[in-house]
């Protein structure tokens, strides 16, 4: 018994008609005569009454049916896992990361997916959160981790990672260090240093700026947290970060959480397309990695 000649008896049982049946599986009617007479011999039974024009379903071929569309599906499912398996192999992914926000959790899973599938070429792009997001959308980016405002971007699907809120960061003796926290128009008297624009912290800090209709200074700009922090160490102005940034600071900058600022700041992987394998695989590796612990919001 052969895969097609099951194929040829579906057709002709859908059909209900040799002619049709073999213009649907592109041979000759013979030769789907010929394969349906091999079958019912190899079977011991006539699948067809021929008696009439129409080719009508015998007892035994009633019985057949079933068997043989299920058979067929899962002859397909075996040639769709390795083709799966295949693309896993020979694919390619491009994987975004939100500028100056090193995550050694997406490391660790771009390390465990590639030992894994070896075969995959690997790339990673840093940029801005909004370019990054828009690289999902279109399709250059397979996955990408960004900071962001909402939990789950227009178009996108999403794993938060850290849902984080602001704070600022000043020297001992800066004015805002007297208070245990600060409010958005306090902050608007002073020059501040933040990330610049297109990054989630700074989407989501002039959110809640626009939100009580404040226009604040930004008087110095940066996309790594390192320099942000290393700007208001000098007394260049308030530093504007995620309080999961600010842990690595503590011991030279105060740090007072902005009691206002409502909207939090995620880091949230984003990805669209869920029918690559090896996009499934990364993701697969990349909840391991991430679950549990607290990570750094950009």
């Amino acid at each position: 018994m052969e895969l097609r000649q099951l194929e040829y008896f579906i057709a002709v049982a859908e059909e209900r008609n040799f002619t049709r049946a073999a213009e649907r599986v592109h041979i000759s009617q013979s030769g789907v005569s010929a394969q349906i007479r091999q079958l019912e011999r190899e079977l011991g039974a006539e699948l067809f009454d021929r008696s009439a024009r129409t080719a009508t379903l015998t007892v035994a071929g009633k019985a057949a049916l079933e068997h043989a569309r299920a058979a067929v599906t899962a002859a397909g499912a075996v040639g769709q896992a390795v083709g799966e398996v295949t693309d896993l192999i020979r694919g390619r992914l491009t994987i975004g990361m939100v500028i100056g926000c090193t995550v050694t959790p997406l490391f660790e899973a771009l390390a465990a997916f590639h030992r894994a599938h070896p075969g995959v070429e690997l790339s990673l792009l840093e940029d801005n959160s909004d370019k990054l997001i828009d690289g999902v959308r279109d399709g250059t980016i397979d996955l990408a981790l960004v900071g962001t405002a909402v939990d789950t971007p227009a178009g996108l699907e999403a794993l938060t990672i850290v849902r984080d809120r602001l704070v600022v960061l000043v020297p001992d003796g800066h004015p805002l260090a007297a208070s245990s926290r600060v409010r958005l128009a306090e902050l608007a008297t002073h020059p501040l240093i933040c990330m610049p624009p297109g990054t989630g912290l700074r989407t989501v800090f002039d959110l809640a700026c626009a939100a009580r209709d404040l226009r604040p200074a930004i008087g110095l700009q940066a996309s790594a947290a390192d320099a942000i922090a290393d700007l208001a160490s000098r007394g260049l102005g308030v530093a504007v970060l995620s309080e999961s940034m600010a842990t690595a600071y503590r011991d030279r900058l105060v740090t007072r959480p902005v009691e206002d600022a409502e909207i939090p700041a995620l880091l949230a992987l984003v990805w669209k397309n869920t029918s690559s394998p090896a996009v499934r695989e990364l993701l697969r590796h990349s909840r391991q990695a991430f679950t549990p612990g607290p990570r750094t919001a950009a």
